[in-house]
């Protein structure tokens, strides 16, 4: 059986810049405030956000409350959307290319609706996408419409039992090492993307190597 592909979203198939929005926001900051976001760790408010607790009207409040911001909705929905870089068409190819072999596939996101809404209105001007990722994947889990996130247990188990997977039938395709301590916990293997490493130079060998983990020769 071919291994199933569970696939973090942002540093895996969308590049990310995750101090480009904390030097926007700082920038913002009538204090010169550094907001408590980073791909280790965040603040509650940020959570909250990404469990779909806040609205956006509520996230910007909040930001502009907890780091003394003075900035318009548009100007720190820019700031928010900073970190945020390019889906390179060659890994929407392989993904495709790997879903034609058989593979079945799902996202498992850490994400908010802001974020969803500027990624789907890029990957609609750029590839002609009517929803987003899901154009190229079987299934989408966002933290902020399960109501849960990585690096909690439940959201994995969640995405199990609704793709009704085996943990050991999965490979899951993450950047974040808190996130993939979880999944291995859980019993996913993992491919660990860490950088130099991408989705189109790794995952061909991990695949290769299934059910053994991936261990490139520079780690």
């Amino acid at each position: 059986m071919l291994p199933h592909l569970l696939f973090d979203f942002g540093g895996v198939i969308i590049d990310l810049d995750y101090d480009a929005t904390p030097a926007a926001m700082r920038r913002l900051s009538r204090a010169g405030s550094t907001i408590a976001f980073s791909q280790a760790q965040q603040a509650e408010l940020f959570d909250k956000f990404e469990t779909g607790h806040l609205s956006p009207a509520e996230f910007r409040a909040g930001l502009r409350e907890a780091y003394d911001l003075d900035a318009t909705d548009a100007e720190l929905d820019a700031a928010w959307h900073a970190m945020l870089l390019d889906v390179p068409a060659e890994r929407l190819a392989l993904i495709g290319e790997l879903r034609a072999q058989g593979h079945q596939t799902a996202l498992l996101s850490n994400t908010n609706t802001l974020h969803i809404a500027e990624i789907n209105q890029r990957l609609a001007a750029k590839y002609g996408f009517k929803n987003g990722i899901a154009d190229v994947l079987d299934r989408v889990f966002y933290s902020q419409e399960v109501g849960l996130r990585k690096p909690g247990e439940e959201i994995f188990r969640h995405a199990l039992r609704e793709m009704n997977w085996r943990a050991e039938d999965v490979l899951f395709i993450e950047d974040s090492p808190q996130h993939v301590a979880t999944a291995r916990r859980l019993g996913l293997r993992v491919l660990h993307l860490a950088p130099p490493l991408t989705l189109v130079s790794a995952l061909p060998e991990a695949l290769r190597a299934f059910p053994r983990e991936y261990a490139p020769a520079h780690s």
